[in-house]
């Protein structure tokens, strides 16, 4: 059975049909412009969030989820792995120590922070040695493993030796401390430019030996089973180590970095929120038209009895299907372009040269994106509010024309 439509809402569609009119071409255009507002906002907070997993991925690659530290050194760390291991949630736990360095190659210096690890435990916790590039992942005691990066910047090849020097040799006066000389044993490429520049891995002992400890270590770091449950786990690892020790998330360390980039996809989307605008004031330019257009028309039917309300719907109706088409149009060429968003950035790249990504820039070979339902959802109801209100003061207008005088003017 077929459902009537109402009157006002049948009006509005004839309205919409398309006619060799200068009224419909603005129309088109109107419905195009929402359409690229929609598009732009979905591409960009795609990639955005694209962005913003990237990091954390990258992140989570190096860190673990858990960085467990004390007051001064933690004593008899394989005891601490142990209580930490019992606890509900932890998947692995391993020891480090970490501290700036000074790496001479040549007459240049290099200082990244260098952490010493046990190679057994650091396997429970880091993604490491899945992007070990050459090498083992397994530092002897005079052997150091540098991020691809630093060893591009050092010069630095598998088996090279090189001079490293920690702040601890220039506290003692009585005495001349020598640097270390390590060999290259590996080379990691995490492709995130502060852990493949800053960092360099080197065993528990040489950490030491740099450090100037004798016994202990700086801190443990905790693998989760669930990384956006951490907060959860380190509030059990506090009750159970006690207050002796201070449990930090990942989430915590580097909440700087998601902030600003929460800040800046909520600045991207008001920003560009300003094209949808635009594009609604074409909707109501063309509604104005047509009302202009169609005073003859309103005449009548206010004359046959149709109400104010009811011509005010017939517009107010016109305008939020020309919202609808554009939204949906605009979110499926969004993700269209999403899909083929590295192929069109390759073809570019071939046809005229351009660089829209650079990898030395980026460190990345592709764009990142990941396209939310919740973005989607706000994107097409934001949209349709402007769209909508966007009909209100045609509409009105349309609603005030009095019969008597629309007639007499035509």
């Amino acid at each position: 059975m077929k459902i009537p439509l109402p009157f006002s809402l049948f009006l509005a569609l004839k309205y919409l049909k398309p006619k060799r009119t200068f009224v419909s071409v603005i129309t088109v255009i109107s419905v195009l412009g929402v359409m690229l507002g929609v598009a732009v906002l979905v591409i960009v907070l795609s990639v955005m969030s694209g962005f913003d997993h990237m990091w954390r991925d990258k992140i989570l690659s190096f860190n673990a989820h858990i960085t467990i530290t004390g007051y001064g050194y933690l004593e008899e760390p394989l005891a601490l792995i142990e209580q930490i291991e019992a606890v509900e949630g932890v998947a692995g736990a391993a020891p480090f120590i970490e501290g700036l360095a000074f790496i001479q190659q040549g007459e240049r210096i290099f200082t990244p922070l260098i952490r010493g690890i046990d190679p057994e435990y650091e396997r429970r916790v880091s993604r490491v040695p899945e992007h070990l590039v050459v090498g083992d992942f397994d530092p002897a005691f005079d052997e150091i493993i540098l991020g691809h990066d630093l060893a591009n910047q050092i010069g630095a090849r598998l088996g090279d030796e090189l001079l490293v020097f920690s702040p601890q040799h220039f506290i003692g006066t009585d005495e001349i401390r020598l640097p270390e000389a390590l060999y290259v044993a590996g080379i990691y490429e995490l492709g995130m430019w502060d852990f493949d520049m800053g960092y360099a891995l080197t065993s528990l002992e040489m950490a030491r030996e740099l450090q100037g400890m004798e016994t202990g270590v700086h801190g443990i770091q905790v693998m989760t089973t669930d990384p956006y449950r951490a907060h959860q786990v380190a509030e059990r690892l506090q009750a159970v180590l006690g207050p002796d020790v201070t449990t930090r998330t990942w989430m915590e360390l580097n909440r700087q970095l998601f902030a600003a980039l929460r800040v800046e996809k909520n600045m991207m989307f008001f920003l560009l929120i300003f094209i949808t605008i635009v594009a609604a004031f074409g909707i109501t330019n063309t509604l104005i038209t047509l009302t202009v257009q169609k005073t003859r028309e309103i005449g009548l039917l206010k004359a046959l009895g149709f109400s104010s309300g009811q011509i005010m719907r017939v517009f107010f109706w016109q305008g939020w299907v020309e919202g609808v088409l554009g939204t949906a149009l605009g979110i499926g060429s969004g993700l269209w372009i999403l899909r083929h968003r590295n192929n069109l950035m390759y073809w570019l790249s071939e046809r005229f040269g351009w660089e829209l990504f650079p990898k030395e820039l980026y460190h990345l070979s592709e764009i990142p994106a990941s396209t939310s339902g919740t973005d989607l959802v706000v994107i097409a109801v934001v949209v349709m509010i402007i769209c909508t209100l966007a009909g209100i003061v045609p509409a009105y207008r349309a609603a005030r024309l009095d019969p008597a005088q629309a007639l007499r003017n035509e």
